[in-house]
């Protein structure tokens, strides 16, 4: 194996555009290839970007698209069920912001973005097999079309494709016990300083910022033992799930209100709260996984995008640095793995409490030692990656 020239990415969400860009960076010529048939047109489910995440998209070009179609966010406050203050935090001087947006807003920019900077994004593009040698690897997709290329990068989310080519005994996605919730609330009563996103623990958990208009954005879980799929979900009438989560919140001063107020037509049912246990294998020959197929750590983290984003700058690096496949995949890994088992893990705890199966508030750490390992995370671009 030679040095690296050419990519195929599989998955044109968040991962995939952000990839090809740090790629064409690094010297190497990348297409996205999505299965969808179109670009995203929905609104889909709310997400943050951290300030790692935002980090990372600037060394990429694509840090001011992404800012521009999200509301800065960047105080936390924690509070517990009875709407009582238990930490704030205001963000830590010289970092970018954390930035809250539709998943849906965030496809939009980064692709608009890639694309604006020369990435090629096919749709229709559905992968079924791949098939590689010592000179590259095919891609072959469901429309009967194929390409061939040097790497092939799987960026193609949770229920990954390419994850299964390259360890077919691969784990596959955990369900956390929750079933999750957006909504925007109207006239609900509860107050929200602009620029701080509110976590109210106690019996349930809710999370919630106010926007521009006055309304008041929030997400939630729903616990349950069954784990539904996304479209079970979204085929329940949203004004059932409303009486659900009104049963659960009773009692939570917040969630109380921000589900009363909360019109049917203004629910997001977004589906079961999953998350990817340790994957073994990230990388065989000349497949490598990046974002959610690798490490997925569940919406609790806050950090799916943000991850994502990461990963695909250090592969970058890696590829850029090392001389074969093979040398920058092993290096790839061992930058990302403890890292993103580590707020991974955080998560799966998180989806605890989210689940009604921590008691009251948890025990918190002072919030700057909480969000410092995670938010001040950074990567060199110009620092060479040594095998």
């Amino acid at each position: 194996m030679g040095k690296v020239r050419t990519a195929a990415v599989i998955g044109g969400g968040i991962a995939g555009p952000v990839t090809a860009l740090a790629l064409r960076r690094a010297g190497i010529e990348a297409a996205v290839h999505e299965a969808y048939p179109a670009a995203v047109d929905d609104t889909g489910a709310l997400l943050s970007l951290a300030p790692n995440g935002i980090d990372a998209l600037r060394t990429v070009g694509a840090d001011k698209a992404v800012e521009a179609v999200g509301q800065p966010v960047p105080g936390v406050v924690m509070a517990d069920g009875d709407g009582r203050r238990l930490a704030e935090f205001h963000g830590f001087p010289g970092l970018p912001v954390t930035r809250a947006m539709a998943r849906a807003d965030l496809f939009r920019a980064l692709a608009g973005h890639a694309r604006a900077a020369g990435v090629r994004i096919e749709h229709g593009r559905r992968l079924v097999s791949a098939e590689q040698d010592e000179h590259g690897v095919t891609a072959t997709f469901a429309d009967g079309t194929t390409v061939t290329a040097d790497i092939l990068v799987g960026a193609d989310g949770i229920r990954s494709s390419v994850r299964t080519l390259i360890d077919p005994h691969a784990p596959g996605p955990e369900y956390g016990g929750v079933l999750s919730f957006g909504g925007c609330a109207s006239g609900s009563g509860v107050e929200a300083e602009p620029g701080s996103m509110y976590f109210a623990f106690g019996r349930a958990f809710i999370g919630y910022w106010g926007l521009p208009d006055g309304r008041i954005a929030w997400f939630a879980g729903l616990p349950s033992a069954r784990p539904s799929t996304s479209a079970e979900v979204r085929g329940v009438p949203a004004a059932r799930w409303l009486e659900r989560l009104a049963e659960l919140y009773a009692g939570h001063t917040p969630g109380r209100d921000l589900v009363a107020h909360t019109a049917p037509g203004d629910l997001i049912a977004v589906g079961p709260m999953e998350r990817m246990p340790s994957v073994p294998h990230w990388h065989r020959g000349r497949m490598v996984l990046v974002g959610d197929a690798a490490h997925a750590p569940s919406s609790s983290s806050g950090q799916g995008a943000s991850l994502a984003a990461e990963s695909a700058v250090e592969l970058a690096r890696c590829l850029r640095d090392l001389p074969t496949p093979e040398a920058a995949f092993t290096a790839y890994e061992g930058l990302r793995r403890a890292r993103v088992e580590m707020i991974g893990s955080d998560a799966a705890a998180k989806n605890k409490a989210k689940a009604g199966q921590a008691g009251a508030a948890p025990a918190l750490p002072a919030p700057e030692q909480m969000f410092a390992p995670v938010h001040r995370h950074h990567i060199d671009w110009d620092e060479p990656v040594k095998g």
